[in-house]
């Protein structure tokens, strides 16, 4: 892996695409993508199909709709527009929010860690199982307590718990949530609940330090309140790792498993055991494709019994 500085690597999976943004054997921050997904910075033409003051609806070539904001008040229905894509699809409990875009001489590029990234066939040992792990079961521990996360329409919140007295766990809790923020590639509207400070100063030392760790994080914040609360607000671009977990588990899981029976190294056939109601999402294609890439045929075994994120992949002999 690279040792000058920070860099971008991704794995190109099986039904998804992975970035990590490594600094010698630390991961400083992630990306998913599944194919199709329309992304921040992509850049297409579609077709004015609605339109409200500034803001309207436009649609490409292959159907897909976008809502479109800022837009000249002189543009009208059916006008062909060329859009740079500002935030993904998100998919929440109940509803599905369109992916947003602006008009294309509005902005500036964007570069995309997905697309310029240097391309490995493997991460190192531990780095993504790490992040998903923790991403999947919404609890990062760190010495003193932990960080539990919570998907909600309005906002992520982040509990933080442990059995330290409540100044020592607020500052104990810092730098481990700075560096979560970025690892689940979160933004929007995010709720921290600190323990409950009652003397000012404690609560300003918290405020100081929270600064000092996010100061490479572009977001606004409130100052801790008598009950703990923090606000963060950061750019929205597409929906986090946990975001991900909490709408789309067994897609998740799925690929997961698809990546573990890629990995797994021998001759013979990869036998990957599963959960039953995962088996229904692993796609033939991507079946197929795990088979192209290993050289070795493909079994689907269920097992009632395992997790859903369990899945475990081995060679086992020819039949």
């Amino acid at each position: 892996m690279p040792d000058s500085g920070p860099a971008w690597v991704v794995e190109d999976g099986v039904g998804e695409t992975r970035a990590l943004l490594i600094d010698g054997d630390r991961v400083l921050a992630a990306k998913l993508r599944w194919p199709s997904e329309l992304y921040r910075g992509q850049e297409l033409t579609a077709k004015l199909a609605s339109k409200r003051g500034t803001r309207g609806t436009a649609i490409t070539a292959e159907g897909r709709e976008l809502l479109v904001d800022r837009l000249p008040r002189e543009l009208s229905e059916g006008s062909e527009l060329d859009l740079v894509v500002t935030r993904a699809a998100l998919a929440e409990r109940g509803r599905y929010k369109l992916p947003s875009a602006r008009l294309a001489s509005q902005l500036s590029p964007v570069a995309d860690p997905i697309e310029t990234g240097k391309r490995v066939h493997r991460f190192p040992p531990g780095m993504w199982e790490d992040i998903w792990q923790a991403a999947s079961s919404g609890e990062l521990a760190f010495d003193g307590g932990s960080l539990l996360f919570a998907v909600t329409p309005a906002m992520t919140l982040v509990d933080i718990d442990g059995a330290l007295d409540p100044r020592s766990l607020a500052l104990a809790a810092v730098e481990p949530l700075a560096r979560s923020l970025a690892e689940f590639d979160l933004g929007g509207s995010i709720g921290i609940d600190f323990p409950t400070l009652e003397a000012k100063a404690e609560r300003k030392a918290v405020d100081t330090a929270l600064g000092e760790a996010l100061g490479d994080w572009s977001h606004e914040r409130t100052a801790m309140n008598g009950f703990g609360f923090v606000q963060l607000v950061a750019r929205l671009e597409g929906p986090s790792l946990l975001h991900r977990f909490a709408t789309s588990r067994l897609g998740m899981a799925a690929r997961m498993a698809l990546r573990r029976a890629e990995m797994v190294e021998g001759a013979g056939a990869t036998l990957l055991t599963v959960h039953p109601a995962l088996k229904a999402k692993l796609r033939p294609e991507w079946l197929a494709e795990v088979e192209r890439r290993t050289g070795r045929p493909l079994r689907i075994e269920t097992d009632p019994g395992l997790a859903i994120e369990a899945a475990a992949a081995q060679i086992v002999g020819h039949e």
